[in-house]
């Protein structure tokens, strides 16, 4: 008690009396209610807020002091809470005060409830939260704020996406109509450009609508001929509304006729433009909801000012639009090139896919007189002089013509002749006109059934291009257009100039390519051995089938040679690579072979001589190689393998890869080798085969000796002729990435 005074002080009754004072002027809002809402006890300060003495609470229901709003919330919400979890926290409420306006309040209440769980009484305390209200308020006006700039900027992003998109006025109008008809949700939109200047006094321009969505074209020439001779000073106004009121009624009555038979309350007029120049305007037109709203928010016929939002956002559009527009003039006015580029660029792709020249000559003329001229005659230089391999007409009916003028070769024509001269002065010659074609058809025919032949062509331009490479004349593209057709343009030669350039190319390297394939195939034939000899009791079979990639040669090879005392030799190899060296290669290491099988050694024998001896031969590529000796008459078989797949056995339908463990490849540091012996049975066959029959790229090499093993067990018979197709059938594809060798034999 020290320190708090006498018991006569006022600050000791004041604490005596505390519990009864807290409760009668708290800080916030007390009361007692039945089950029913019924208050059964307020306090003092609960009174003040709502205006209504203590008594006249009393009996009366907490609902009923409560907004409209706040009545459904306590019947469909609060209660059902209460009865659910026995209290509720800061529920947001509007208590009415007796002169009838709102306090925002936030209630916490609590269900005492009987032993039996019966609700007995409600208490509940009420907070004012008008500050916190409208702290709130403000903060989602705020936070509305920022969702709006965001949906703006959204639409600005998306309009700067499509219009990137965009080719032709017709795409930058179907994008900003329909993007700025949803930003304002407007019922209409349209797209009007300026066709002429729109600064010139002394002519009237012409709009012309690009796209117009829910606006009609009576509304548009009313707006058109509203505006008049006064086009520029309109534009210059900038973006603004023309409302449906009395004084567009009254200065404008046909333009507000209009407007009022589409149900329309303003237009909204937003220029378009580009730096300096005034393109057009964009037309929204205001008023009924926009398609697909089932609600509007406007009071009909009500017009709506534009936000100030709303204004950036549209000046954007236009600003955007007219760029945009600006950007397609510029592709109009580059299609042609466009166009051209495409044109050489299927031409690239149409001669890449030919198989070879006289294909990629027929493929391009086809081309050239479906898109560039009616003619197209191409000639190439060869061993005899020049060649006529296509001459194409775009019409079929012409054809017949064209045909009949193939038949002399170039170096009997006249010097005049614009191929002969193109292909003499290795530069293009160009006839412009018809008079110029005709001076020049006087001089090259040869006679009247000539000239009557070309007269019928109705040629009125011809260009001949020559192909050059490296100096090398290859032949010469002619190309030639009928009245029916624009004369040729300087840009038209250009692209022909550019196609017989990538032509000279395509043919340049497909001549290169022939010629290394005959020398491959020389070469080949060359290295390879000649068919296997006859040997009693013994049939054989080779194969050899080249990859088809790169140069048709490679280093695979087979051999059958006759050993002294009736044995036989066998032997399949794969020289590392697949080129010219490795052929070479492949030849030396079949000559050493036969050379060291003199005095015949076992394969295990001679596969440690080529080891040891391997730096002495000089060879320039390591290889892999199976060496098999066979006596025809017994069937005995010695094998032995440096690093090449083991031989397989068929016999009786059962196949089977033998046992043949292999050494280190040849090239290699020596290693010694394992030699197998068996036998091999009358009517057996056995297959010796290099890697290419059974690899295949990303493929595992144990699949497809499986895949080998199961298709020869199917294809099992003592030919070895039809052992090999029948492998060769299932087991090699139409591209092959490497070479495939074969040697099958079968004792009979």
């Amino acid at each position: 008690m020290t320190g708090r005074g006498g018991a006569g002080n006022p600050l000791e009754r004041l604490l005596d009396e505390d519990p009864a004072d807290l409760y009668e002027n708290a800080p916030m809002g007390y009361l007692s209610t039945l089950p029913d809402g019924r208050i059964v006890k307020a306090n003092r300060t609960f009174s003040a807020w709502t205006g209504r003495p203590p008594e006249d609470l009393l009996d009366r229901r907490l609902q009923d002091l409560l907004s409209v709003g706040g009545r459904v919330f306590y019947n469909t919400h609060l209660v059902p809470l209460l009865r659910l979890q026995g209290f509720v926290r800061e529920i947001a409420i509007d208590i009415t005060r007796i002169d009838g306006s709102l306090l925002p309040c936030l209630l916490n209440a609590v269900e005492v409830r009987d032993d039996d769980g019966a609700p007995l009484l409600v208490r509940a305390t009420l907070f004012e939260a008008t500050a916190r209200r409208r702290y709130e308020r403000e903060l989602l006006s705020a936070q509305r704020l920022a969702e709006e700039s965001e949906a703006r900027s959204r639409v600005v992003q998306k309009v700067v996406f499509d219009l990137a998109a965009a080719a032709t006025p017709e795409d930058v109008a179907t994008v900003i109509v329909q993007r700025g008809r949803a930003a304002l949700r407007a019922a209409g939109a349209a797209l009007v450009l300026v066709e002429g200047e729109a600064d010139d006094p002394q002519e009237l321009p012409a709009l012309r609508p690009v796209r117009s969505e829910g606006v009609s074209r009576e509304l548009l020439r009313r707006l058109r001929d509203a505006a008049g001779g006064r086009l520029a000073l309109e534009l210059a106004q900038g973006l603004r509304s023309i409302v449906l009121d009395d004084r567009l009624r009254a200065d404008q009555p046909d333009l507000a006729a209009s407007m009022a038979a589409d149900g329309l309350t303003d237009l909204v007029v937003v220029p378009v433009s580009a730096d300096s120049r005034r393109l057009g305007v964009l037309v929204l037109a205001r008023g009924a909801p926009a398609h697909g709203d089932l609600i509007s928010l406007d009071e009909p016929g009500q017009h709506r000012p534009l936000t100030p939002a709303e204004v950036d956002l549209l000046w954007t559009l236009g600003r955007q639009a007219g760029q945009a527009l600006e950007r397609v003039r510029l592709h109009e006015q580059t299609r042609q090139q466009a166009e051209r580029m495409a044109f050489l660029l299927e031409a690239a792709r149409l001669m890449s896919e030919a198989r070879d020249v006289t294909e990629t000559v027929h493929r391009l003329a086809g081309l050239v007189v479906s898109r560039l001229a009616d003619v197209c005659v191409i000639d190439m230089v060869t061993e005899h002089g020049l060649h006529q391999p296509v001459a194409r007409h775009r019409d079929p009916g012409r054809q017949p013509l064209l045909d009949r003028l193939r038949g002399g070769s170039l170096p009997v024509r006249s010097p005049l002749h614009p191929s002969v001269r193109a292909l003499r002065e290795g530069r293009t010659q160009w006839i412009r006109d018809l008079d110029e074609a005709r001076a020049v058809l006087d001089a090259v025919a040869p006679d009247d059934a000539f000239r009557e032949t070309v007269g019928r062509l109705e040629l009125v331009g011809v260009v001949g291009v020559p192909m050059i490479v490296d100096g090398r004349r290859l032949g010469v593209v002619t190309f030639g257009a009928d009245r029916h057709r624009a004369p040729f343009t300087a840009a038209d030669v250009e692209v022909a100039e550019q196609l017989a350039l990538q032509l000279s190319q395509v043919v340049d390297k497909a001549l290169r390519l022939e010629f290394e394939e005959r020398t491959s195939h020389t070469l080949q034939a060359s290295l390879l051995p000649p068919s296997p000899p006859a040997v009693p009791g013994l049939a054989t079979a080779v194969r050899y089938v080249a990859a088809t990639q790169g140069v048709d040669v490679g280093g695979d090879f087979y051999d059958v040679v006759r050993l002294p005392g009736g044995q036989v030799g066998l032997t399949v190899g794969d020289v590392v690579g697949h080129d010219i060296t490795a052929a070479a290669t492949m030849g030396q290491l079949r000559s050493v072979t036969r050379a060291m099988s003199a005095d015949r050694p076992s394969p295990a024998v001679l596969v440690g001589r080529l080891q040891q001896n391997w730096e002495l031969f000089e060879l320039q590529r390591m290889a892999t190689a199976l060496f098999a000796t066979l006596d025809p008459g017994t069937g005995e078989l010695w094998i032995a393998s440096a690093g090449h797949l083991p031989p397989l056995l068929c016999t009786e339908g059962r196949a089977e890869l033998l046992p043949v463990h292999p050494t280190r490849m040849l090239g290699a540091p020596p290693a010694p080798a394992v030699e197998w012996r068996g036998v091999l049975p009358e009517g057996a066959a056995l297959l010796l085969f290099t890697d290419g029959l059974v690899e295949r790229p990303g493929a595992d090499l144990d699949a497809g000796l499986a895949r080998l093993v199961e298709v020869a067990a199917r294809a099992c018979t003592r030919d070895p002729e039809q052992l090999c197709d029948r492998l060769l059938s299932e087991l090699a594809g139409e591209q092959r990435a490497d070479d495939i060798a074969l040697l099958a034999l079968a004792r009979t």
